[in-house]
């Protein structure tokens, strides 16, 4: 399975600048989805991942951004990053476009300049989110313990929920060689079963969790004894 990269709305009623836009997102490993006018995009909102940030033009064919923005205020579940692009520079359309949007930045602008702002919004995304629940640390992964999400930088690592429950045991017993016995009573529930799950479920998540050296032991396995998470990987 893949990591979910950021997910990016693009909303630009100018086809060439929309492919230009989501090219370069997606050279900077994000997903990228491209829409013509603000109707396609509500309704796609319906079904789709919700994305981490919208990029919106306000001068848009049928619906106006600010009009998307009213209706996307209507949705209580939904709280997007909204980045708007648009020529309108005023002072007046900037103050209001950031009444409702979180940035805004006007036309003509340089398309690494874009993506950066995407980027930095992401991590104030991530900074606040790991803020607002408790969180440990370890190298570039934040385990956010009360939505059971691992993150590698800004991208969500996908696991199972078993799989996060065994890395969650072992990371809250870091230091500590725990049998294989222990791992499943506490993580399975139950005291009698097969105890070979707990070492399958390992092995996941040593595949799914690498540092970029690949160097770094995160799980240990203690011959005989069980398995230990590495504790000098984790900050504070």
């Amino acid at each position: 399975m893949q990591n979910l990269k950021p997910f990016i709305y693009v909303i630009e009623d100018e086809e060439s600048l929309s492919k230009l836009i989501c090219l370069y997102l997606q050279k900077s490993e994000m997903d990228a989805k491209p829409f013509y006018n603000a109707e396609d995009a509500l309704e796609a909102l319906k079904t789709d991942r919700i994305p981490d940030i919208i990029l919106l033009d306000l001068n848009l064919p049928g619906l106006s951004g600010f009009d998307f923005l009213n209706k996307l205020k209507e949705n209580k579940e939904i709280h997007p990053t909204v980045i708007i692009t648009s020529a309108r520079d005023s002072d007046e359309d900037i103050i209001e476009g950031l009444e409702y949007a979180d940035d805004f930045i006007t036309k003509p602008f340089s398309p690494n300049v874009l993506v950066a702002r995407v980027k930095a919004a992401i991590r104030r995304q991530l900074y606040a989110n790991a803020k607002a629940e408790d969180s440990i640390q370890f190298g570039e992964y934040t385990l956010l313990l009360n939505s059971c999400v691992l993150k590698k930088g800004t991208s969500k690592i996908p696991l199972s929920q078993k799989e996060y429950d065994v890395l969650e045991f072992l990371v809250k017993n870091a230091g500590t060689v725990i049998p294989p016995e222990q791992i499943y009573q506490s993580v399975w529930k139950v005291t009698y079963g097969d105890v070979t799950a707990v070492a399958v479920y390992i092995q996941r998540l040593r595949k799914k969790i690498k540092f970029d050296n690949g160097n770094t032991e995160i799980i240990k396995t203690e011959f005989g004894k069980g398995y230990v998470f590495n504790k000098n990987l984790i900050s504070g």
